[in-house]
């Protein structure tokens, strides 16, 4: 029994790297990390944060999320054909061709996976030409569940974005001003391990596997599924629209695995729970999208300051802890109402420089510090102001 499991363990890492899902996420990954980079020089004249940094705060989420479903998936006994595996992949490429991540909620793959594996088979039974297998069995339940456990991930993946790990952007109100705003944006790969079809493994308890397509005995696979998202904040702090979309998300989720747990025993709550996460995380997406644009831009300029729409990783204002949405009020005494006077300001005083922030509670707090020589266009903020490529054209 032993000995098994461990050589199917091993075939399962080997599938691993035979799915293209995999590549893919490399590629989606390289690409959107161009994009995202080109954007910024577009926007500040230079490179804010490295490349396939869409992937920095997920690796650890991911491998022990991905450890805690395949235990799960493993010990109910989840089985999934290979057919379901294959369209699972395309239907992902087929969400990501544009290279954005908006698609890529287990809600839509998972969702348009099981609508798909609905209507194929039918369709392929009206034919004669091509010769098909498409035994898919319970899938259907044990899609839904999977569905839901990875929409609660994704949520855990949003509600832990961190305030300097979203993405500055500059853009143009409807009043026609430029302002500032963010980017909320991840790509995750979350390797599940499954029980496929035609292995070494035998049943070892009288109702395992629970969820089974008929075989006697099963293998391993490790999948590789994505999960993406891209929400704007640019009438929201960043911050605020991170923990209501998480909330958001973390609701449905829940409402859709009990419904999904519910359809083990009652068949056609399987459907339901998977049209109901289409809908729902539509519902959600329309809902903030609306909030947001209805909203008086947040990273605007007012008359409290200079409002700080980003930081440089490893830059002096990141060493003072400088936040983006905090508004610098004064420096070195001077009260400073755009970038001109900032850094007119932060050169009257030699080296050493003191600010006066309003912070996101409207408080006032004193930073001090030293800054060494040349730094003080160096400092490491991202106002609110017209774009570098926009000037560039002007002065051309």
């Amino acid at each position: 029994m032993v000995e098994s499991w461990l050589l199917e363990g091993a075939k399962a890492v080997g599938r691993f790297f035979l799915n293209p899902t995999l590549y893919w996420f490399m590629f989606i990954l390289t690409v959107a990390s161009y994009f995202r980079i080109k954007r910024e020089r577009q926007d500040f004249g230079i490179k804010v944060y490295q490349k396939f940094i869409e992937w920095k705060g997920t690796f650890v989420v991911s491998l022990i999320t991905g450890l805690v479903l395949s235990v799960i998936a493993v010990g109910t006994g989840m089985v999934f054909s290979y057919e379901v595996l294959v369209l699972l992949a395309i239907v992902t490429i087929i969400l990501s061709i544009s290279t954005k991540f908006t698609l890529l909620s287990p809600s839509y793959i998972i969702g348009l996976t099981f609508l798909l594996l609905l209507v194929i088979p039918p369709l392929l039974e009206m034919q004669s030409q091509v010769n098909y297998n498409f035994d898919y069995g319970l899938s259907f339940k044990s899609l839904a569940v999977i569905g839901a456990l990875l929409l609660i991930v994704e949520s855990i993946i949003i509600q832990r974005i961190q305030k300097q790990s979203t993405f500055p952007r500059i853009s143009l109100s409807d009043r026609g001003i430029w302002v500032g705003q963010h980017q909320v944006k991840r790509l995750a790969l979350i390797p599940l391990l499954v029980l496929v079809p035609e292995g070494l493994i035998t049943s070892f308890a009288p109702w395992w596997p629970y969820l089974s397509i008929g075989e006697t005995s099963l293998g391993l696979a490790f999948v590789p599924f994505i999960i993406g998202f891209d929400y704007t904040a640019k009438g929201h702090y960043h911050l605020d629209a991170i923990k209501k979309v998480s909330k958001a998300n973390y609701m449905l989720a829940i409402v859709i695995l009990m419904v999904a747990v519910a359809g083990i025993f009652v068949p056609y709550l399987s459907l339901t729970s998977v049209i109901l996460a289409i809908i729902g995380k539509e519902y959600l997406n329309y809902r903030y999208r609306e909030g947001d644009r209805l909203r008086r831009p947040y990273y605007q300029p007012h008359d409290q300051g200079l409002r700080v729409v980003g930081v440089l990783p490893n830059s002096p204002a990141n060493r003072l802890e400088i936040s983006p949405g905090e508004s610098i009020y004064r420096v070195n005494g001077r009260k400073v109402t755009n970038s001109q006077s900032f850094y007119e300001a932060l050169q009257g005083n030699g080296a050493f420089i003191k600010l006066e922030i309003i912070d996101y509670h409207k408080e006032i707090r004193l930073v001090q510090g030293s800054l060494y020589e040349g730094e003080h266009h160096a400092l490491g903020l991202l106002f609110p102001k017209e774009p570098f490529k926009q000037k560039q054209k002007q002065t051309g």
